[in-house]
């Protein structure tokens, strides 16, 4: 274990600073946790770790290679992470202000809640359909782990960065949907809110726009 212990602080470190780093899936769970609940917040994270463990499932079994060097496969990728992007940001540019939705019956303030599957969907096609996400794995799995650790020390690394991932964006949403926090921008949620949707219009061009050096 002593000889790969370089390695697995290399990769913890790297994980942690991907994970923190702000971008498309920091800015979703911003958003479910101040728009809807932490309980959408947390089910978002969720979604977020399985997609998460999907790119180390398929970078373990070398996929991850071959769709790099696919420039049909990647772009697809890419473009269809942008248009989500895109959807989900226009979605919040259309949302209604929060008051107006608190002027409805009870009934109808429910269903604007997402449903735990909702939410989870909506981390999970986020973070899969992100193409940095799976860059940064081909990245950790051919230029960072050696080819020769054992394969359960590679398979620790994905679980690892899908705990890290859960972890850290369970605590966004739990700051995020604090009751004090929430409190002092309930006047301004709405506006957040648009402000958070043109934020992700524009990751999504920026997405879309972007090449890959190969």
């Amino acid at each position: 274990m002593m000889p790969l212990l370089p390695e697995l602080i290399a990769v913890a470190i790297l994980q942690f600073l991907v994970i923190i780093a702000p971008g498309a899936d920091f800015v979703v769970i911003c958003r479910n946790s101040l728009v809807y609940s932490r309980r959408t917040g947390i089910y978002s994270a969720l979604g977020l770790t399985l997609g998460i463990l999907v790119h180390a499932s398929y970078s373990l079994i070398g996929i991850g290679f071959i769709i790099s060097r696919s420039i049909v496969l990647f772009a697809l990728i890419k473009y269809l992470g942008a248009a989500y992007l895109i959807y989900l940001g226009y979605k919040s540019l259309i949302a209604k202000p929060k008051r107006q939705l608190e002027q409805q019956s009870r009934r109808s303030q429910t269903s604007q809640e997402l449903s735990k599957l909702a939410a989870v969907r909506m981390g999970f096609i986020n973070n899969i359909l992100n193409p940095k996400v799976t860059l940064f794995f081909l990245s950790l799995f051919t230029q960072v782990i050696n080819p020769l650790t054992p394969i359960p020390i590679q398979i620790w690394y994905g679980l690892q960065m899908g705990m890290m991932t859960f972890a850290w964006y369970t605590s966004v949403a739990i700051v995020m949907s604090h009751p004090i926090f929430k409190e002092k921008l309930l006047s301004v949620t709405h506006y957040l809110e648009k402000a958070m949707g043109a934020v992700l219009i524009a990751l999504g061009i920026r997405v879309a726009l972007s090449g890959v050096e190969k």
